[in-house]
């Protein structure tokens, strides 16, 4: 476990653990080297310190399920996988994260998609730094994480040098075998998704205005539409062409919002949601839409703010280019 500058009871709850669990080592990083990202150095640093053929890279906020790493070390084995990583369940237990995580995970599922990220044939790659199983091999020949040590996403820069290494990803929703909390505040959840958004659109304004557009126009606006119409249509003295008009609006809306909440809880329960969590669209799309803004901004201008750390993005943008 590599502490990493923690201000909480982390290295107490560590100490108190080691009683528990004999082979439990520690490592505690005082200070963050000139050009590296946070988390790639902490897990530089536990990859440096550990043995064994394959590494986990897992966060320490994620619980998993019993009998789930062997069941997946003796996947990517028989699979001949180098990288197998998982999309973790998540846990959504307030308004505003049941309105945006879903949301956020079903836009990424469709630029990162499990089945083409998979694919040996294709040059897609990603992984999920909350669960990244690794040949120490296949690490060692991408460089590890010195090599990605000023990504803000290491994750998927790790995930993309494993690949053109030629190595062989596996990508799953990964619900069954781990789930976690990514975010305990809403002001945490706005930093989080700031950071990553940006970069996980590949840093070009097109996919952020592109995904607005589609999130905007077929999440948010028939809905938006629909309460207008019957506002008018119930509720309004209305002539009879303005019924008219009404009531058609009433009939084009109400289909369009029927079928995006079909396909939008299809899209969440397949990645270990419930459901039931599809009614937030609503509220969520919105939200989801600022967040984009929010993270292109920060990039643009060349800095993000995580755990307490000023990251220097390196946009182009921050020069006016």
């Amino acid at each position: 476990v590599v502490d990493d500058q923690s201000s909480d009871r982390t290295g107490e709850i560590l100490e108190r653990l080691k009683t528990e669990i004999p082979q439990l080592r520690t490592i505690r990083i005082e200070s963050l080297p000139d050009g590296w990202m946070g988390k790639a150095n902490a897990l530089a640093t536990a990859a440096r310190a550990a043995a064994g053929e394959w590494f986990l890279f897992t966060d320490a906020d994620t619980e998993h399920r019993p009998g789930s790493l062997d069941e997946l070390l003796a996947r990517a084995e028989s699979e001949s996988v180098d990288l197998l990583s998982l999309s973790p369940g998540q846990r959504v237990p307030t308004w505003w994260e049941k309105a945006v995580i879903p949301l956020v995970y079903v836009n990424l599922a469709k630029r990162y998609g499990f089945e083409e990220v998979s694919d040996p044939q294709s040059p897609a790659a990603a992984a999920n730094g909350q669960y990244i199983l690794i040949r120490r091999e296949a690490y060692e020949r991408a460089g590890g994480h010195e090599a990605v040590r000023a990504e803000i996403l290491d994750d998927v820069a790790l995930a993309r040098r494993v690949k053109s290494a030629g190595g062989r990803i596996l990508f799953l929703p990964g619900a069954a075998w781990a789930e976690t909390r990514m975010y305990r505040s809403f002001r945490e959840m706005w930093e989080g998704w700031t950071k990553n958004l940006f970069a996980l659109y590949g840093g070009k304004m097109k996919n952020i205005l592109g995904t607005i557009t589609e999130v905007l126009l077929a999440g948010w606006m028939p809905a938006v539409g629909l309460v207008i119409f019957l506002y008018l249509l119930l509720l309004r003295p209305l002539t009879e062409n303005a019924s008219l008009g009404a009531a058609l609006g009433v009939g084009v809306c109400l289909p369009i919002v029927l079928y995006e909440q079909w396909n939008y809880r299809q899209a969440i329960s397949s990645l270990g949601f419930d459901s039931s969590v599809g009614k937030y669209l609503y509220v969520g799309a919105p939200l989801f839409s600022l967040l984009l803004l929010s993270s292109a901004r920060a990039h643009i201008l060349g800095r993000v703010r995580w755990k307490g750390r000023d990251y220097d993005t390196g946009h182009p943008g921050r020069e006016g280019e």
